[in-house]
């Protein structure tokens, strides 16, 4: 990826803006203000047309790994506010009238070209029947999460929100994907239970441990990207 793609090489240096506390506002708060606006993915994003700065993660996997091919159906857990499914949708050459791409999310997401939106929540015991009906009951080559739980703050609780929510994405994908499939999902540093990552290392040919560099360098985030599904134990015999 070219220097500007990295979000560097763009007159960033000296631009530093400091953003006072106002009355209301809580000091962590205005500190994370004021990384946002010091954030070049973040301009970035904007100029670019993208909905967040973690549309430029799933770039620079897709670059290293080539997991997104013309033709291939991926599903986009934790989609909001659909960064990742506006990279996606045109790599697929997906359209309204053929969609290959479905997201779902809790949160409401503004309509994607291409993309079909569910706004329910993923651990809702009907959700990934939904999610294969709106692929028209097609098994995806691709299933990727950037689900990740409110923070409250507190270590423990906050390793093991995300940990259950790798845990269901990875149930997810084991129960759906194409033979020959794909996962990516989002964890954070520690929060990857050695038992789930032995489950993955059975269930798929390679698995890798991910830190684009658009993931903020203090942040424990990091992406665990299974590749070559394997298939169920029946599709195996």
């Amino acid at each position: 990826m070219s220097q500007n793609s990295s979000g560097r090489g763009r007159g960033d240096r000296g631009m530093f803006q400091k953003v006072k506390t106002a009355r209301k506002r809580s000091y962590s708060s205005t500190l994370w203000l004021q990384r946002q606006l010091n954030d070049p993915y973040v301009r970035r994003s904007k100029e670019d047309g993208y909905r967040s700065r973690a549309a430029y993660k799933l770039l620079e996997i897709n670059e290293k790994h080539e997991l997104l091919k013309p033709g291939m159906r991926v599903v986009d857990l934790g989609a909001a506010p659909g960064g990742w499914c506006q990279i996606t949708a045109p790599i697929l050459g997906s359209t309204d009238e053929n969609p290959l791409i479905v997201g779902i999310d809790y949160l409401e997401v503004e309509p994607i070209p291409g993309v079909v939106l569910l706004q329910k929540d993923f651990l809702d015991d009907d959700a990934p029947e939904l999610l294969m009906q709106a692929l028209g009951g097609h098994k995806p080559d691709l299933v990727m999460s950037d689900m990740a739980a409110p923070t409250t703050g507190h270590r423990q609780t906050d390793h093991l929100r995300t940990t259950y929510l790798f845990e269901v994405a990875i149930d997810f994908a084991q129960q759906n994907l194409a033979p020959g499939g794909n996962f990516l999902s989002k964890v954070f540093a520690g929060g990857a239970e050695n038992k789930l990552l032995q489950q993955l290392k059975k269930d798929f040919k390679t698995v890798y441990h991910i830190k684009p560099p658009a993931s903020r360098k203090g942040s424990p985030e990091m992406f665990i990207l299974a590749k070559g599904y394997r298939g169920t134990p029946e599709q195996r015999d």
